[in-house]
């Protein structure tokens, strides 16, 4: 499956990043680019945006990007720092901006920015599988 078409098919069977909100903004080999924002239910009981809700933005780009080599790529660690609080109508985007591959494990960092700013950076690591995306 050509490796720009395979975000598009797993945000078509994600539920969670579709309740989010997650628009692909731009995808390739390696690399996701993905957009949302922030709305009042995704706030905390400090009315400022839950710290789950740039992780899973985050999580989302990671997952997207990793899976553009055409095999099935699972979760097997992740990490994030939240620089900035987030606030309800903030629009975030998250990117995988680095994507290294060594045999079946690869390495992403994802930066989750409000505008120009920095507001996160997230680390994820997966496991390649055996299965291929298929149309």
């Amino acid at each position: 499956m050509d490796a720009n078409k395979i975000p598009y098919k797993m945000l078509s069977q994600d539920a969670f990043s579709q309740w989010l909100g997650i628009e692909i903004l731009e995808c390739e080999l390696g690399r996701c680019k993905v957009g949302m924002t922030v709305r009042k239910e995704m706030l905390n009981s400090m009315k400022k945006a839950h710290g789950g809700i740039s992780y899973s933005l985050a999580d989302t780009a990671f997952g997207f990007a990793a899976n553009t080599h055409g095999k099935y790529a699972v979760s097997i660690e992740t990490s994030i720092n939240h620089i900035e609080a987030l606030e309800e109508g903030d629009q975030l985007t998250a990117e995988a901006t680095l994507d290294l591959q060594k045999t079946k494990i690869g390495f992403n960092i994802v930066e989750v920015r409000r505008g120009t700013e920095l507001v996160a950076l997230f680390k994820g690591v997966v496991y390649r599988t055996s299965k291929d995306w298929e149309e």
